[in-house]
């Protein structure tokens, strides 16, 4: 016991004095964020917390500083907002000026301008997408300089194709709204359907304006009569405007996806496997709700660019970046396997949870759904599906 005792004592000695011989790293981050007013919706019953995102990024700082302090790291995050009209090449441009590091909160256009702009200026900053799902972002429009911790479109509607070839639901229904963050969605789910081999057997647009909390036992059953007889019925509403009326007022009683019912997530509350509930409730401890899905995407950039500084011991950003995308980069991200970037075009490779508001239905990759390098890649644009040049 003695000797146990001694080899810990002098275990930990090791470690303070190769602590204490860590050369200084400074590691400042921008969370730069464009405010976007959010359209009008017929339910008020989902208002958006106004530190979505900034919260998740917080909470990674906080841990980065805890493994940081022993290390010689000396982490800061400023928060930066661009109000609406405001000049967003002129908060870039600043930013870029003092900042190696910057997680961008933002519409997809801004945020490949963003990186149009530091490549431009000839700037090494290393930039994080945490919220534009586009998926061109990782295909033809994919910049060397940008990362993405958040899940593309793609890889949430192949989620859900998955799921749907293992129910054997093979004939799938749609609506989809008005919004352009709808037909974007609509457009992603018609993309996964067809690569599984599932068919789209009807679909239609959601044009009503009326007031669904009084009309929709009298307005959705109409509109779903036409479409028919189907396994499934996708929905795409991304601003959360109409989806919750369909549930429980089709013509035919078939599950709901998509938008509403059953949906895959970056993350959901309702993750607690994996080591998740302790994330869950660090976050809620920190911020007093739950954890959503752009928050995770922003811990996960903070904690990528913390994991990569602990590994090399530098802030430089090309040596970070090299890192990230490299084999010998794991982040341990509570989804049950480590996550990795795709060297082909940043994304960060990640499971998607399938929830419905109440518990984890599945998460994807399902099992069977096979891959030659990782089965992460079965989710989203594969190396030969992307088409980016950017990061050859």
């Amino acid at each position: 016991m003695h000797g146990i005792l001694r080899g810990l004592v002098v275990a930990f000695g090791l470690f303070v004095s190769a602590a204490a011989a860590q050369t200084p790293v400074a590691v400042e981050v921008t969370y730069l964020r464009q405010v976007v007013p959010p359209p009008p919706t017929l339910s008020n019953l989902d208002p958006r917390p106004e530190d979505r995102g900034p919260a998740g990024a917080a909470l990674g700082l906080s841990d980065n500083a805890t493994t940081g302090r022993f290390l010689g790291q000396d982490w800061s995050l400023e928060l930066v907002d661009v109000a609406p009209g405001a000049d967003w090449a002129a908060a870039v441009a600043d930013r870029l000026a003092t900042d190696a590091f910057v997680l961008l909160d933002a519409p997809a256009e801004q945020i490949l301008a963003a990186a149009d702009a530091a490549q431009a200026a000839g700037s090494a900053a290393l930039l994080i997408n945490v919220s534009a799902e586009a998926t061109d972002l990782r295909a033809g429009s994919c910049r060397a300089n940008l990362l993405h911790t958040v899940p593309s479109l793609a890889m949430r509607a192949d989620a859900l194709a998955q799921m749907f070839v293992k129910k054997r639901w093979e004939e799938i229904a749609l609506i989809a709204g008005q919004n352009t963050s709808d037909q974007a969605y609509a457009a992603a789910l018609r993309a996964s359907l067809a690569k599984f081999g599932l068919g789209l057997e009807a679909e239609t647009d959601w044009t009503f304006d009326a007031d669904m909390r009084r009309s929709a036992a009298a307005e959705v059953p109409l509109l779903t009569q036409p479409l028919g007889d189907y396994d499934v019925l996708l929905v795409a509403d991304e601003v959360h405007d109409f989806g919750r009326y369909i549930l429980y007022n089709t013509w035919a009683p078939r599950p709901v996806a998509g938008s509403e019912g059953l949906t895959a997530e970056g993350w959901a509350p309702v993750v607690e496997q994996w080591g998740a509930a302790q994330l869950q409730s660090r976050f809620q401890e920190a911020s007093g709700r739950q954890m959503l899905p752009r928050d995770y995407a922003a811990w996960a950039a903070m904690r990528s660019l913390g994991e990569a500084v602990t590994r090399t011991g530098s802030a430089d950003p090309a040596t970070l970046r090299d890192y990230m995308l490299g084999p010998d980069f794991e982040l341990a991200g509570f989804l049950g396997r480590p996550l990795t970037f795709r060297p082909w075009n940043g994304q960060l490779r990640q499971p998607i949870p399938i929830v419905h508001p109440r518990a984890l239905v599945a998460q994807a990759p399902l099992e069977g759904f096979l891959h030659q390098v990782n089965e992460l890649d079965t989710l989203g644009l594969d190396r030969g599906e992307a088409g980016c040049t950017a990061f050859e």
